[in-house]
């Protein structure tokens, strides 16, 4: 019975299971998943370690990022309308009431062109301010510019600008005050300040001339930053301060109320539809790539502290997001008068048995390439997983059956449910096997018919796999 007592309640997070009547007073373990197109990615034998270094986000970052999320592929030779097109794709200002939207009289381009719906989009929100497009000319890196500051929200902030603040701003890239004037050199220099512009940007700024497919690219991406939709996260693996992010991003969750979805949540476990839910908030979600992603869950915070130590010492660098996470699940009578804390919460129910809510936390990484995402199996299950046959050091609190699961397909990761219901901001999940994911889902829709309920299959490590179907390891 040791192995068992020490397992988690992760894998008793919907019913049923070949687990018979057994339930356990653990932590409960689940987290969501975004479905995604399948892409199955064969093991890859990790490099040497090498020690993370700082981490700086590349155009070819950017470039990945525009085409997972918004399927934007920039040409070789970039055109002014091109650029227009993916900014209007990325940008989140408010559109124009009715009453307010105008059908500008643009002298060179007419409804039906291939860039006249987003220049209307821009020029209603402020981001073009002339009726002359010149959709067809090719991108100037100065054009990039004067599109990307106003989209990114910075033109109010350029426009307070007084000379002598504009002329300091444009000498750090070189640029004489000669050069550019007026609003034009207000905008350029909040461009430079704000870091839209980074660095990396500053030569081919001072050259001028026709915009790169990297320049772009990186303004794109510089604009997603500005406008908080780009990747959510608290840092990255390799960071100097990563430590200390998580201490402070766990110290100041709490236990996660949502009455009006608890309520229905409940009543699914009285119910013996599921045997455990977590609930979670979605405005913690990571945004990062499905295909380079790995959602890892816990309860002991200093575990996760180790297992980016692991990361780090075994050259893996990732972008990593935490995400707060209470998990429900039926406490027996018989096991005792429950002990609360303010991270452990109990409510007794009709048959004398309790619900009991616990703090706990998923990590979502993100990682350089899918070589690196595959490897983590392999270093898991080396330093971070109990085994009855091995007594080989681990890494602190690891699990029988660790939890962690991809939004995509990998090689010798077996495919689950996940049955979500969502309302506003909050939403519970329950993990379930396949062939039970159809029985949850109309047992959700009965309790609550108008609420946002999805199921969609994901994949899991072995190990939690094997605890579902009743195993031990």
């Amino acid at each position: 019975m040791k192995k068992i007592t020490q397992i988690t309640l992760a894998a008793l997070l919907a019913a049923p299971v070949t687990l018979g009547s057994l339930s356990l007073p653990a932590s409960a373990s689940a987290a969501s998943a975004t479905p995604a197109k399948p892409t199955t990615s064969q093991s890859v034998k990790g490099p040497v370690a090498q020690a993370p270094v700082a981490y700086t986000e590349s155009a070819a970052d950017f470039a990945q990022f525009l085409q997972a999320k918004y399927s934007i592929q920039l040409p070789q030779q970039i055109t002014k309308g091109d650029f227009i097109q993916a900014i209007a794709a990325i940008t989140t200002a408010a559109q124009a009431s009715d009453s307010e939207a105008k059908a500008p009289a643009f002298t060179d381009l007419v409804s039906g062109d291939s860039s006249y719906d987003a220049a209307v989009s821009l020029y209603n929100n402020g981001v073009l301010t002339g009726t002359e497009v010149r959709a067809k000319d090719q991108l100037s890196t100065y054009a990039a510019v004067f599109i990307a500051v106003k989209a990114a929200g910075f033109k109010e902030l350029a426009y307070t600008y007084p000379a002598e603040k504009t002329a300091k701003a444009l000498a750090k890239v070189g640029i004489n005050p000669n050069r550019v004037q007026g609003q034009a050199a207000q905008e350029l220099a909040a461009a430079i300040d704000t870091g839209l512009i980074p660095e990396s940007l500053y030569p081919a700024l001072l050259k001028g001339g026709v915009a790169s497919k990297d320049f772009a690219n990186t303004l794109l991406g510089r604009v997603l930053i500005s406008q908080g939709k780009y990747k959510h996260e608290i840092g990255r693996s390799g960071d100097a301060d990563i430590y200390s992010k998580l201490y402070a991003a766990y110290r100041t969750a709490d236990l996660i109320e949502s009455p009006e979805l608890r309520k229905i949540v409940d009543q699914a476990l009285r119910d013996d539809l599921v045997t455990g839910y977590n609930l979670k908030d979605s405005r913690f979600d990571s945004n990062f790539i499905d295909e380079l992603t790995l959602t890892y869950g816990h309860d002991n915070i200093q575990h996760a502290v180790q297992l980016i130590g692991l990361l780090r010492s075994e050259g893996i660098d990732a972008d990593v997001q935490f995400q707060p996470k209470t998990s429900a699940f039926i406490y027996l009578k018989e096991w005792g008068e429950p002990k609360e804390t303010p991270d452990y919460k109990v409510t007794q129910i009709e048959n004398g048995n309790y619900i009991a809510s616990a703090k706990e936390y998923d990590i979502q990484f993100e990682f350089n390439n899918v070589a690196d995402k595959v490897r983590f199996n392999d270093i898991v299950l080396k330093y971070a997983k109990k085994n009855s046959d091995s007594t080989s050091p681990l890494i602190l609190s690891s699990w029988w059956q660790p939890l962690y699961y991809s939004p995509t397909a990998l090689a010798n990761y077996p495919v689950i449910s996940n049955n979500k219901i969502a309302l506003g901001n909050y939403y519970a999940q329950s993990f379930s096997l396949k062939e039970n994911a159809k029985a949850i889902r109309e047992g959700f829709l009965k309790l609550a018919p108008d609420a946002d309920i999805t199921t969609y299959d994901f994949w899991v490590d072995q190990p939690f796999f094997n605890y579902l179907n009743g195993g031990s390891e």
